[in-house]
């Protein structure tokens, strides 16, 4: 196989790391890719909202299936266009995309098919309407732009006032665009969030490995909302009967009413939950494998991921291929200094030499540039240092030691990520034993 896959960060650089360790795939480009990508795939330069020049890219070079990575171009309808034009591509259409597109449009769609969310104040398309509700609301509440906001669009506060200059911001002072013409207010779900993601042909579905996101900058869930700061995996964050709970009361029902709803869907589903009292519920979709969820999803991956993707793509996955390493996996995000607000960009990496050496840790590329030998930072998320082991706290020790030894001027990481978890199953198993 010959294989493109659509985007330039993290997530693209762990899909084109697994996708080469098949024994059937020939040829590896990405566009636009990055500076630490071009060491396992071709990069090629690529407008990521230009749809057309992705499925003429995908004709010229003969590519036998095309994986898209980043939501925009899912959104603006690439899997359309591929298909239009008879090439196979793994990501559902435009139509389907709004369950990420839109959340107003998810909301609804949740609605229609009993799937269980968070309960919705209204949908709003001015801010005086929508700061007009805050005064009958039960806090905290939840405010979401509408549209695409890199993960930064939502607000989670117990502050009128916090809540009214989060909504004027988005709507009037239009700080993402035409993303925060429309805002939903809902009622905020207390419990532990979990990434869920399946791969699915549209029927048939492998469910991937567990992880847990970690979206605030700075430790302790403090700060602002990112793009994500790490995430670790274990079979530990849930167990047979949730898993089947989560599959039974949202899983199945999402890709049912997909059915119902005659939207064909062949593609990731991240279903982004919150474990409450009251059971799983989904707080989002994406349409696509999260980012850094990928990182430390693929580290345990023990089977053909490109074989599985094709499949799906072809509509004729076998949802009993996917096979999992047994232990735990965790990944750090390294961000520039200022990130998220102001990143500073064009610092000197650092140590990438020495950590390659490491036995269980991978380095994922996301904003940097690749000059001869030297790389240098790009983007506001620089790399996901990642590594598994027997256990989370190995998993989580091998990580920082690793991370510790890459120097960006400036950057930041933060130091909790799968660490309180790991300390928790310490606990049980010593109160297990006596």
């Amino acid at each position: 196989m010959k294989i493109l896959i659509i985007g330039g960060g993290g997530r693209e650089h762990a899909i084109a790391w697994k996708l080469r360790q098949s024994a059937r795939v020939e040829k590896i480009w990405c566009a636009p890719g990055n500076g630490g990508i071009s060491h396992d795939a071709e990069c090629l330069p690529l407008n990521l909202g230009d749809v057309q020049a992705a499925a003429d890219l995908a004709m010229k070079l003969g590519a036998d299936l095309t994986i898209v990575g980043p939501e925009l171009p899912l959104v603006q309808g690439i899997a359309d266009e591929f298909k239009r034009r008879g090439l196979a591509i793994l990501g559902p259409p435009k139509i389907a995309a709004q369950l990420e597109g839109s959340k107003i449009f998810a909301k609804e769609f949740m609605t229609r098919n009993g799937i269980p969310t968070a309960g919705v104040y209204g949908a709003f398309q001015s801010a005086p309407e929508a700061c007009a509700k805050l005064d009958s609301v039960s806090w905290p509440v939840v405010a979401k732009a509408d549209g695409l906001c890199a993960g930064k669009g939502v607000l989670v506060t117990s502050s009128a006032s916090e809540a009214g200059e989060f909504i004027e911001r988005l709507m009037q002072g239009e700080e993402f665009g035409d993303a925060g013409k429309r805002v939903l207010l809902e009622e905020a779900l207390a419990g532990k969030e979990l990434s869920y993601i399946i791969l699915t042909d549209g029927t048939n579905f492998i469910s991937l490995a567990p992880t847990r996101d970690h979206k605030r900058a700075f430790d302790n869930d403090e700060g602002p909302n990112t793009g994500g700061m790490g995430t670790y995996s274990t079979d530990g964050i849930l167990t047979g009967e949730l898993e089947e709970q989560i599959l039974a009361s949202i899983v199945r029902p999402t890709l049912a009413g997909l059915r119902s709803e005659k939207m064909e869907y062949r593609g990731f589903i991240f279903f982004g939950l919150m474990l409450t009292n009251d059971g799983p519920k989904v707080l989002e979709y994406n349409c696509r494998l999260g980012d850094p969820e990928t990182q430390a999803i693929l580290l345990r991956a023990d089977f053909d991921f490109a074989a599985a993707c094709m499949d799906a793509a072809l509509g004729r996955l076998d949802g009993s291929t996917a096979k999992w390493s047994q232990g735990a996996s965790v990944c750090v995000v390294m961000a520039s200094e200022g990130y998220p607000a102001s990143p500073v960009l064009g610092k000197r990496i650092g140590g990438l030499e020495e950590v390659a050496k490491l036995a269980h840790v991978g380095v994922f590329h996301a904003g940097t540039r690749r000059e001869g030998r030297e790389y240098y930072t790009c983007g506001g998320r620089i790399l996901g240092v990642a590594a598994t082991g027997e256990s989370l706290e190995a998993a989580s020790r091998a990580a920082y030691d690793a991370a510790g030894r890459i120097k960006v001027p400036g950057a930041h990481y933060r130091k909790d990520i799968g660490i309180a978890d790991a300390n928790k199953v310490k606990i049980a198993e010593f109160r297990a034993n006596g």
